[in-house]
C-alpha cells in the first residue's frame, strides 16, 4: 500500500509540473516582424535599441513572468492607449490593423520572447 501511495503521489507531481509549463509553439518571427513593418511600428520600436518607444527587450523584460503579458500586450496593440515615450511626452499608441487574433497572439509572443 505504501509503494503505491508513493508512485500515485509522484504521477501526480510530474502531471502538476506538466500543466506548470504548457507547451506553446514557437512565435512564428518573420509573420511578427511583417506585421510590425506592416503598421510602422518599427518607427518606434527596435528589438534592442530605445528609439520614439521602449526596445522590444525592454518590454519583454517589463513582463517576464506574468500570465498576463499576452492580454496585456494585444490589449495595447488593439486599444491605442496613451503611452509614454522615451522623450517623456505622451501619444496615443497606434492600433494594429489587423482583427486576426492568431496573428495579434504571435505579435506579442515574439514581443516576449525577445
Amino acid at each position: 500500500m505504501f509503494k503505491s501511495s508513493i508512485a500515485i503521489a509522484s504521477a501526480s507531481a510530474v502531471l502538476a509540473l506538466a500543466f506548470l509549463n504548457p507547451a506553446h509553439a514557437a512565435p512564428d518571427e518573420d509573420a511578427a516582424k511583417a506585421l510590425m513593418k506592416a503598421n510602422d511600428c518599427t518607427k518606434c520600436h527596435a528589438v534592442n535599441k530605445t528609439k520614439k518607444g521602449p526596445a522590444l527587450t525592454k518590454i519583454a523584460e517589463k513582463y517576464k513572468g506574468k500570465a498576463d503579458a499576452q492580454a496585456k500586450l494585444v490589449t495595447n496593440f488593439t486599444t491605442g492607449p496613451m503611452v509614454k515615450l522615451a522623450d517623456g511626452t505622451e501619444e496615443k499608441h497606434k492600433v494594429i490593423d489587423t482583427k486576426d487574433q492568431k496573428e495579434l497572439n504571435n505579435l506579442a509572443d515574439w514581443i516576449l520572447a525577445q
